[in-house]
């Protein structure tokens, strides 16, 4: 795939009915931990890990907050649904967040450092975007016609990036001042990262074939505000969840079983930045950098007991 090659897609309207969103699966048995390091690729090999939240269960989706003080994730502690949690990092204690009779995913502070956005799944099981406060208070739906959300990145504080239920999964640019938003990508991936240094956005999607169809391969791309895409590169080999994100230096990394790959624009492979079998770290998937660099949340497979 050539970088740089910018791709314009048909931008379409939101206003079409929401297709069936299927079953959804059990969640996995999943722990965060923190990797220090000194903000170096080098210095990302020989990480040292922490735990942040290990207990039974579902533990996911981390965000650190902007001041890096704190890691928000999604947790399930009831065995029923998920709730949002904050993990101090100076006291390495959690404490709920949002507790509500609803599921909440995907905590995120808003751009203005005021609130929290979140996917909520309803009672009648709709998943639409959600602002609370900071103090995980005052729960109002941001953009009530657009639904089923998945995941979400924010841009600015009118414009962010959604990953909206398919089938297929396609990636829409909403702005907050309309409600509204346009399709510019489909088949894509759950992995949405802001690029450092500017208003781009990255996510994986499905290659188009000679003949326009989806193929069988992914690459990783880039979305403008205005809708354009760039082509960046394949996804790292080995790669199943092909989750995301960046280091402060531009660097990519992707989550390949228990290993962290890395490139970086004028790279023409992958590189192995990071190896957590050693730490019996297996199965890494989201990934989420401190604001300083030198911290990076994973979640990683839950050891099975039996195996202890």
């Amino acid at each position: 795939m050539a970088r740089g090659l910018f791709i314009v897609l048909l931008l379409s309207s939101v206003g079409q009915a929401p297709q069936p969103t299927p079953p959804a699966a059990a969640p996995p048995a999943t722990d965060i931990y923190e990797l220090t390091f000194d903000g170096t690729l080098a210095g990302l090999a020989g990480a040292k890990a922490q735990p942040i939240s290990v207990e039974r269960g579902y533990d996911n989706q981390p965000f650190y907050t902007p001041d890096g003080a704190s890691v928000l994730f999604t947790a399930i502690r009831d065995g029923k649904q998920t709730d949002i949690y904050e993990f101090d990092r100076a006291t390495r204690k959690s404490k709920p967040l949002i507790t509500t009779p609803e599921g909440e995913y995907s905590p995120t502070i808003t751009p203005d450092g005021k609130g929290i956005s979140v996917i909520r799944v309803e009672p009648d099981k709709t998943q639409r975007l959600w602002r609370f406060d900071r103090a995980g208070k005052s729960p109002a739906v941001i953009l009530p016609d657009i639904k089923p959300v998945g995941y979400h990145t924010w841009i600015d504080a009118d414009q962010l990036v959604l990953f909206v239920l398919g089938p297929p999964a396609t990636l829409q640019l909403a702005r907050i001042s309309t409600g509204k938003a346009d399709t510019v990508a489909r088949d894509i991936g759950r992995s949405l990262q802001r690029i450092p240094g500017g208003r781009l956005v990255s996510f994986v999607m499905r290659e188009p074939s000679a003949s326009g169809a989806p193929s069988g391969d992914y690459g990783v791309y880039a979305v403008h505000p205005s809708g354009t895409i760039t082509a960046l590169t394949k996804v790292a080999p080995g790669s199943a969840d092909r989750d995301c994100a960046w280091l402060s230096d531009g660097t990519l990394i992707m989550s390949a079983g228990a290993k962290i790959m890395a490139w970086k624009t004028g790279d023409k492979e992958w590189r192995q930045a990071f190896d957590g079998a050693p730490l019996n770290l297996s199965s890494i998937t989201r990934m989420a950098l401190s604001p300083d660099g030198k911290s990076l949340a994973v979640v990683v497979s839950e050891p099975d007991p039996q195996k202890k």
